[in-house]
This record gives C-alpha cells, sequence and structure tokens, in this order.
C-alpha cells in the first residue's frame, strides 16, 4: 500500500533535529513508528475502528498527550513528550518552522534485548526479575486513585457487555482459529461465572478496585534489566483501561503461560498478591486470565481479514490465534495444564524436523534422545557415532539409561508447569506406557505423533546423512532395517497421530495444532 507523504518524509534522517546515521520503521494497524539510534517517534494513524477514532488531527493531538500523560505513571523516563511534525520550506520534519501537520509521540528507544519477552524466550529472565515486575504492579495499582465514575466499568453488566461482544466477533473466525466446541465451553464458563460470582464482582466494584490502570501488560511491553519499566498502555479508549486490578495483572499471567512459562506466571502472581493482599481478587485471576486470552485470540484473528497483512504474517497469527484460544479454553476447564507431546518414528522417518518445527509453532521445550543420549556418553551432540546396533552406547542397558533420563527430564518440566516435546524413536511399547503415566502424574494434556515416510525418502535422508548433513542422529539404512524388525505396535491404550513425513512438515502443522489445540 502507498505511504502518506508525511511517513515517506520521516523515513529520511534529515527529517530529524538530530539528523540520525539511519531510521527504522514500523507500522502496525493503528500507528507508524519510526526508530533511530536513541528515540522512537509514533504517529497515529487517521483511522476509525470504533473503538477508537483518530480521524482529524486535533484528535491524534489529543490522543498523543493521553498517551504521554497515562504512560508516565510506570515509564516516566520514557515518554519525553509531544513533538509536531512541521512542513515548511525546508520540507517535512520533526520540530523546526512551518505549519504544523501531524503530531508524534517522542520516546526514548529500550534495546530489544530488554524486553521481557525476549528474555523469556532467551532463557536470560529470573524468578526474582518476575517477582520485582509483579512488586511494581501491585504498588502501582495500590497508589491509583479510586473513582465512583471507573467503578461501574466492574459491574458484572459491563463486564458480561465486554465478553458478548468477544464472543459475538469472533463467530466469523469459528473453525479457522477456534473450534466449535471451545466456543461453547468458554462462552458456558465466562456466562456461569459471571452468574455465580455476580456479588463478588459487585463487591469488588464497591470496594474500590475498579480503577484506570493500564490496559495492556503483555512481555512486550515490559523491559526490565534497568529497573521495570511497563509502557504503551490503552490511551484510546477508556473502556479499555478501566477494569478490576486483577484484570490488568491477569494479561501479563495469562502471557507467561502463553511463552510456556507457567513457573514464572506463578511466581509473578505470588509477588502481586504478597503486596496487595487481596485475597478475594486472588479468586478471580483464572477468570480474567481465560478473559486476557479470549481477547489476544480474537485481536489475531482479526488479521486474518486485514487486505495489509501478508500470507504468511496471516498464517503465524492463525496459529497465535489458536494457541491464544486453547489457553482460553484450559482457564475455562479448571486451569492452566501442561501438554506432553511425544514424536516418535524410525531413523530417517524426519521426526526430529517435525518435532522442531511444533516446538517452534508451540513455544514448549523440545528434548531429543539422540542428545541426551550423548551427554550421558560425554559426546559431542554433532559428533558421529557409527556403531553396529545394539553396541557402545546404543547397547540396551544405555538405551534404558537415556530414556530414563529423557522421561525425567521431561517430567520435571512438567512439574513445572511447562509444555514440552519427546522427540525419541520409542519403538517400545513400554517406553510409550512410561511417557502416558508421567503426563498422568502431572496432570498434562497428551499426545503422541508417529511419523511414517516413503522408504525411498528415508534411504535418501539416511545417504545424506551419512555424507555428511548435519545431525545428532547417527541413524543408518542397516540401522533403520534394524528398528523395523524390533519395532512393537502400538497398544490399545496407546492412542496416536500418524503423519507421512516424505512431504515438507509445514504442511502438517496447522492439521496437527488443530488436534493439539482443539
Amino acid at each position: 500500500m502507498e505511504l502518506p507523504l508525511v511517513v515517506k518524509a520521516l523515513l529520511e534522517p534529515r527529517a530529524y533535529p538530530d539528523k540520525p546515521p539511519a531510521v527504522e520503521f514500523l507500522q502496525t494497524h493503528i500507528s507508524y513508528l519510526f526508530f533511530t539510534p536513541r528515540f522512537v517517534y509514533k504517529i497515529k494513524k487517521p483511522v476509525n475502528f470504533g473503538f477508537l477514532d483518530f480521524t482529524t488531527l486535533r484528535k491524534r493531538h489529543y490522543y498523543c498527550n493521553r498517551e504521554v500523560e497515562l504512560n508516565r505513571r510506570l515509564a516516566g523516563d520514557v515518554y519525553r513528550g509531544v513533538v509536531a511534525v512541521k512542513k515548511g520550506r525546508g520540507g517535512i520534519g520533526i520540530g523546526g518552522t512551518g505549519r504544523t501537520i501531524e503530531y508524534a509521540v517522542k520516546m526514548k528507544r529500550l534495546p530489544r534485548e530488554e524486553m521481557l519477552n525476549e528474555m523469556v524466550v532467551e532463557g536470560r529472565i529470573t524468578k526474582e526479575m518476575v517477582e520485582r515486575i509483579g512488586a511494581v504492579i501491585a504498588r502501582f495499582h495500590c497508589a491509583v486513585p479510586r473513582s465512583r465514575r471507573v467503578a461501574q466499568f466492574g459491574l458484572p453488566s459491563v463486564i458480561t457487555k465486554n465478553t458478548e461482544e468477544n464472543f459475538s466477533q469472533t463467530e466469523s473466525f469459528r473453525g479457522r482459529t477456534v473450534s466449535a466446541g471451545q466456543l461453547r465451553r468458554i462462552a458456558d464458563y465466562t456466562r456461569e461465572m459471571l452468574k455465580a460470582e455476580g456479588p463478588l464482582f459487585r463487591e469488588r466494584a464497591e470496594g474500590g478496585f475498579i480503577k484506570e490502570l493500564h490496559g495492556d501488560i503483555h512481555s512486550d511491553h515490559v523491559s526490565v534489566t534497568d529497573g521495570v519499566r511497563i509502557f504503551d498502555c490503552i490511551e484510546f479508549n477508556r473502556r479499555f483501561r478501566c477494569s478490576d486490578v486483577v484484570s490488568d495483572m491477569a494479561f501479563l499471567a495469562m502471557d507467561l503461560d502463553y511463552l510456556n512459562r507457567h513457573d514464572l506466571s506463578k511466581a509473578f502472581g505470588t509477588a502481586y498478591f504478597e503486596v496487595t493482599r487481596d485475597g478475594r481478587g486472588e479468586q478471580l485471576l483464572n477468570f480474567y486470565k481465560c478473559y486476557r486470552a479470549y481477547v489476544r485470540g480474537k485481536v489475531e484473528s482479526f488479521k486474518l481479514d486485514e487486505e495489509e497483512v501478508g500470507a504468511e504474517e496471516k498464517r503465524s497469527s492463525r496459529i497465535r490465534a489458536m494457541r491464544y484460544f486453547h489457553l482460553a479454553d484450559l482457564y475455562g476447564a479448571g486451569g492452566f495444564r501442561p501438554t506432553l507431546i511425544i514424536v516418535c518414528g524410525l531413523t530417517g522417518t524426519g521426526k526430529t524436523t517435525l518435532a522442531s518445527a511444533l516446538a517452534e509453532q508451540l513455544g514448549f521445550e523440545r528434548l531429543s534422545s539422540d542428545i541426551v543420549r550423548k551427554e550421558l556418553a560425554g559426546v559431542a551432540p554433532g559428533e558421529r557415532r557409527f556403531e553396529p546396533f545394539g553396541r557402545g552406547i546404543y547397547r540396551e542397558d544405555f538405551t534404558e539409561k537415556t530414556y530414563g533420563e529423557l522421561l525425567g527430564r521431561g517430567e520435571t518440566l512438567l512439574k513445572a508447569g511447562r509444555s514440552v516435546i519427546l522427540d525419541a524413536t520409542f519403538s517400545r511399547a513400554a517406553h510409550r506406557e512410561q511417557a502416558i503415566k508421567a503426563a498422568r502424574k502431572r496432570g498434562a494434556l497428551f499426545h503422541i505423533i508417529v511419523c511414517e515416510a516413503d522408504e525411498a525418502v528415508i534411504r535418501r535422508r539416511l545417504a545424506e546423512r551419512s555424507e555428511g548433513a548435519p545431525s545428532d542422529s547417527d541413524g543408518r539404512w542397516e540401522i533403520y532395517e534394524q528398528q523395523r524388525e524390533r519395532y512393537e505396535a502400538f497398544l490399545e491404550q496407546q492412542p496416536h497421530m500418524t503423519v507421512d513425513t516424505s512431504q515438507r512438515p509445514e504442511k502438517h502443522i496447522i492439521p496437527l495444532l488443530t488436534t493439539i489445540l482443539g
């Protein structure tokens, strides 16, 4: 789509007072963002989506000022102010002289690597950091003044209006990002909670727990390494910003679950409620996590119908939406539960490729028997050990040790509430049964995916591997043949999905996710 003239002008370094060496550009459905090495400038698009209206310069100026004012509550040093975009004799630029044609919010640029979501994904976050964030949000919530006018946003009738709006707005995505069963279950849970806990919701409204808060606290909006800064609150719609304090913090608690760190989500919630001492509010945490997950699923679903969103981004948004609706369904069914998936099959059937693709799309941990085996043997993962079948590190007792360690590590993750994929041959029914028992013990959801492929494809893959193609596996054609002879049939109590992995894994991802997340 053709960019407006003002946007094109601000892509040039000469448009800025400090003449940066380069300008990076990003746009959302409501904003244009320009990144220089030191600052970020945000311009609001002249759009009207019903829940926001930026159609006039006067309105955009007003909401720029509101954005700065509201965000200074939790990120005071980030929001530098509102600057005018001028058009003068020298062209269009930030500040200077001439006619004001636009306004921009000026912010200090925070390093991407300091964002909470980046630190979680990269494993750099600590429990102490998350507890600090919980305490910061709790103190903020306690400090925000009460208001009778704001209290109405916590009444059951108003909450019902919000939730029913969500259900009606996602009806067109039934079968695409949310299943009919999920829609029914989540709606039933929500309506039953609002009816059964009506007195508690009214008590919250009357007790001053409904306040004008942030409204959009998720991990992308939290910077953690140099103090805690929480930015980008909702400035454009007061209804979205005014809520129960538990609803506000539930967004981040849910988001940590989404990032497969339920352990951190629990630590965050514990730290928050230790400060607020809000035991009654804690009873509504699961309800509000369900609500927040559903809203995120709805927002991601909307992208599927936006013309400016490319095909690949639509596919990613569809998967994210499916994951959020699955999360909302779990909350509605009683609370978060982790998932254990075993991806199995003979050597060369592509199980590692499929397991890796699933782990990436789901955000799950992946544990590989090939890597575990070599760690136990003191062998580097990439080092090849072409030993005969059943010999060396592949002898029977060492294989039992490998599966014991693999399943033990998997169960440890499940105990912490973290979902995991086990990537291994699982040729023995006993090993599969041990995985099923581990899932049951930890209250986890469980799936078995069996990889199969045409033998000509398997032979080609194993030949490429023997010729030096990167792999942690030592599988060869003669190993495949002996595994095939000894592969134990699935027991009746071991239901599974079979996937033909002769083709690229992308073909199977959506169908598999529909089953896993449905």
